[in-house]
């Protein structure tokens, strides 16, 4: 990673031990060359000569164009000489129409380099658009992992946002129009080539965005440490996500121009989605869907409401990890860990300004079996460290209503 100077990277302490002959079969490797730091925008044109681009689908939406961002991109792009095309439909939480309608724009212009510029919906968009424009079919053919059976255009991200980590990762989440399910359609060949981080592009967020997104990287970094895909490599990307995001987020929102602070944040996302990359999720974010299917509850809302009762129900199964990753930023003093980062959690979402209560999202407490059975379909409740049912999920709403 270039730039900015990171804090170091810890493995924690004791709670992944194995003899040789028990230690699982691990193989990772980094996905993309990262470019941090301030005004590294700038570099957008030469990354994209240096990987061979010469007609460039730019991907984003329509409410980052009032800040700029998009244009300063082409600009860049323009300025190497590169020819660019702007696909600017994409919505929160894209669907399968959203990049059905980026593809059919790109066909005409003989794109040989993708570059998403926004948040987590363009750059899943992005990278929906490069599997269709490439293997054809419909996003619904890719569902699951390594599906694509044709090469990928290169592509490079640039996150106006400090939350999702979808840059770091493999998969894009995309909406099935017909069923409203997300899908994960993963493939090494979607990842990013290169991602740039430029904290400069995350300080026109409103605080409203800097809070859900920030408490979406928090929970990353939370999930995937507890997971049962942890690994050391995801470990060590957790606890170093953690280490960036749990001082910085208070200060990225009582002071919104702090570089300083944006960077740290933009980097502890950067590897919380590595994290994910490498090991999963849990069940915060399999009951966080649902509700965003049918409330339109806003993700990082979600989450937030739901992760305190999350952190408590997994005790049982993952206090030490707790404990190894409450350490590195509060004193335990013979209070249970999971305690320590629940009452952390539901502090920074109320310091945020977002609700605690599903109750106070407008969600009945009628649908809640229906959310639980939902919730249970998910693919990252498979990998909670504490084995769910329907049962349990309708515990964990039930005490988050």
């Amino acid at each position: 990673m270039k730039g900015t100077a990171s804090p170091p990277i810890s493995t924690g302490s004791g709670c992944f031990k194995a003899s040789a002959a028990e230690r699982p079969h691990v193989e990772f490797s980094s996905l993309s060359r990262v470019v941090h730091g301030p005004g590294t925008l700038a570099q957008l044109g030469q990354i994209a000569r240096e990987l061979g681009g010469s007609h460039i689908l730019l991907v984003t939406d329509h409410g980052l164009e009032a800040v700029g961002h998009p244009q300063r991109a082409e600009q860049f792009l323009a300025d190497a000489g590169l020819e660019v095309h702007i696909f600017d439909e994409v919505h929160q939480n894209p669907t399968s129409l959203d990049v059905e309608a980026g593809v059919e724009f790109a066909r005409t212009s003989k794109i040989d380099l993708i570059v998403a510029v926004g948040g987590g919906s363009s750059m899943d968009c992005a990278k929906g658009v490069n599997f269709l424009l490439t293997n054809g079919g419909r996003m619904a053919d890719y569902r699951g992992f390594g599906k694509a059976t044709r090469p990928m255009l290169p592509s490079i991200g640039v996150p106006t946002t400090a939350g999702t980590g979808s840059e770091s990762q493999s998969y894009a989440l995309i909406t099935d129009e017909c069923t409203h399910m997300k899908m994960a359609c993963g493939d090494k060949k979607a990842a990013f080539r290169v991602t740039i981080l430029d904290p400069e592009l995350t300080v026109s967020q409103p605080r409203s965005l800097t809070a859900v997104t920030g408490i979406d990287a928090l929970a990353h970094a939370i999930e995937s440490y507890v997971c049962t895909k942890r690994n050391p490599e995801s470990k060590a990307f957790s606890l170093s996500a953690w280490q960036h995001l749990e001082p910085n987020f208070e200060i990225v929102l009582r002071e919104p121009g702090n570089l300083e602070a944006r960077s740290a944040m933009q980097v502890g996302s950067n590897l919380a989605g590595a994290a994910i990359e490498s090991a999963m999720l849990g069940i915060c974010h399999s009951c966080a869907n649902p509700l965003s299917a049918h409330y339109g509850i806003t993700h990082g809302t979600a989450i937030g409401v739901l992760l305190p009762h999350v952190i408590r129900f997994n005790a049982p199964a993952a206090e030490l990890l707790y404990a190894e990753l409450a350490a590195l930023t509060h004193p335990l003093n013979g209070v249970p860990a999971s305690e320590i980062l629940a009452r952390r959690i539901t502090e920074l979402v109320a310091v945020a300004g977002q609700p605690t209560r599903l109750r106070d999202c407008g969600v009945s407490d009628s649908i809640l079996p229906l959310l639980a059975f939902e919730a249970s379909e998910q693919w990252t409740a498979k990998f909670n460290p504490r084995p769910v049912t329907e049962v349990e999920l309708l515990e964990v709403y039930r005490a988050a209503w």
